[in-house]
């Protein structure tokens, strides 16, 4: 990429910005930068961080968060619960998708069927529900499997969607982007929520305008959003210095430090509740893309253990990161129940160990297997992986890193077809049972397990996690989620790296949230 293409961009927008005739003349557009696309515009389709922080900006769930992260309503009014695990809400009336319909409790019913389909990867947000009934049409029932501690923070990303529009457009079915599919609400938006989306083009940009017919009131008098993804670093930062662009919200560390000395700039910024990891493959009997042949080296404990323990996370921080990263020892960052320092902490490099270690699993001259890794996604996420080669290769052992756009390595590791893979992961509930139960529980059907693309497999860690879900006494919760948290880490089911620091660079008359799950929202947004 280049600026070339950068004021090609800027340029794409001007037009997309006179084209909104409906506008006021007063609109305030913001032009907003990051390094990876969206996957889709399918709401219940790829649970994937930016996906979600542009679809919410145009579908929205029965509850929300403010600006604290306290959960408030949103397409529901009220919610009462009948018993422990039947919760009844109230839906706002009044409420139209931006086709004009209006929603109804058929359209929750919908998106709840629609959301658990299996071919998407959003299940998790609706997790320990068993069903949703109607009552009338403003009032739906959840039948719960159990009681759920923290079934609001779960259905914040629970988007409604209009069952009469998608039986029009044929769309009734989730996409399944694994399969490389396409349908008509993977390419077109109608939610109810603050902005419409009126276009999307790959890698180049999306497009919103502000809906004026949103229930809520506008307190944000930006009025257009023009979304660019700029993969380049330096086309990246090149393009909020030439006035391109007016926020950036991946900042590359190396440049922080003359971002922050521009007097024309800003840079906010702040922990984000994402820790980058190392899922391995612990489920087919040989190791794909690998020197072991008949094996899998990755299901002995010693093995995930050496690789673990030759990780400098420290020189990671300092030379990869530039100091905008925290040394990981669990899969949760700060800011999420669960995290505490006592357990936080990470191990210490130790390569002698390491050495004997794979010698008594009987590797003593190491061996090669690959490491796929987004380049678009994570800071310095390529940059990551090949400082893990370097360091893995001190105790033998030969990574091939097989680095590429998020779009097409996501649909590698939702096939299976990794050895190894990098992933980060926000915790969108700030409850650590989002993680355990995604990422380490023993992969089954719905929610558990629905992005343990490795297949771990451990019982004694499924019977916390399932115990987590149904516990509400807090401090038996806590000690269930501490309990999973450590026993994570000390079998090293996954290798976590860093927490991410996250800030946020952007023109002076910018003012925003810097949002802790790493999402920007306009409503949230003004230009002054």
């Amino acid at each position: 990429m280049t600026l070339k293409n950068a004021s090609r961009w800027a340029l794409a927008a001007l037009t997309v910005a006179a084209s909104l005739a409906t506008l006021p003349a007063q609109a305030a557009p913001l032009r907003w930068g990051a390094q990876n696309d969206i996957l889709t515009l399918d709401p219940h389709s790829q649970n994937h961080a930016t996906t979600n922080a542009i679809l919410m900006h145009a579908y929205e769930g029965l509850v929300r968060y403010n600006a604290k992260y306290e959960v408030e309503p949103a397409l529901a009014t009220k919610w009462t619960y009948i018993t422990p695990t039947q919760v009844r809400f109230e839906l706002r009336k009044g409420v139209k998708f931006h086709d004009g319909s209006p929603l109804v409790a058929d359209d929750v019913v919908f998106s709840f069927g629609r959301i658990k389909q299996p071919q998407g990867t959003m299940s998790i947000y609706v997790t320990g529900i068993s069903e949703v009934k109607k009552v009338d049409d403003h009032t739906v029932d959840f039948i719960l499997s159990g009681p759920n501690p923290i079934l609001l923070r779960n259905i914040v990303d629970f988007f409604i969607m209009s069952k009469s529009w998608a039986e029009k457009n044929r769309t009734t079915n989730t996409q399944d982007y694994k399969a490389k599919e396409e349908n008509y609400a993977s390419r077109n938006v109608n939610g109810t929520g603050p902005f419409r989306i009126l276009s999307w083009q790959p890698e180049q940009r999306v497009a919103m305008a502000r809906h004026d017919g949103w229930w809520d009131k506008h307190t944000s008098n930006v009025d257009q959003v023009i979304y660019t993804p700029i993969k380049a670093d330096s086309t990246r930062v090149a393009a909020l210095l030439s006035g391109d662009l007016d926020m950036v919200t991946d900042v590359p560390p190396q440049d922080v430090p003359r971002l922050r000395a521009d007097a024309k700039l800003k840079v906010i910024d702040g922990p984000e509740v994402r820790t980058i990891f190392i899922a391995l493959d612990q489920h087919n009997a040989e190791l794909k893309y690998s020197s072991v042949k008949g094996k899998n080296p990755f299901k002995d404990r010693k093995v995930r253990e050496a690789l673990d323990i030759a990780i400098d996370r420290e020189a990671i921080k300092r030379n990869v990161m530039r100091g905008m990263s925290l040394p990981a020892g669990i899969l949760v960052a700060p800011g999420v129940n669960g995290n505490t320092p006592e357990i936080d902490k990470p191990l210490k490099v130790d390569l002698a160990k390491a050495k004997q270690l794979l010698t008594e699993a009987g590797y003593p001259n190491g061996f090669e297997f690959q490491l796929n890794c987004p380049n678009n996604r994570y800071v310095n996420d390529e940059k990551i992986c090949l400082a893990l080669a370097s360091m893995w290769a001190k105790i033998g052992v030969n990574t091939k890193v097989a680095a590429e756009s998020m779009s097409t390595f996501i649909q590698k590791v939702q096939n299976f077809d990794t050895s190894a893979y990098m992933l980060g992961w926000g915790v969108a509930t700030y409850d650590a049972q989002y993680s355990l139960q995604s990422l380490v529980r023993t992969r089954t059907s719905g929610a558990d397990g629905n992005f343990n693309f490795g297949r771990v497999s451990d019982p004694a860690l499924d019977k916390l996690v399932d115990g987590m879900k149904v516990e509400t006494d807090v401090a038996k919760r806590n000690a269930l989620i501490k309990d999973a948290l450590v026993r994570t880490r000390d079998e090293h089911l996954v290798l976590p790296l860093h927490h991410q620091i996250r800030p946020w660079a952007m023109v002076k008359n910018v003012d925003t949230i810097h949002r802790s799950d790493d999402r920007p929202q306009a409503r949230f947004t003004s230009m002054k």
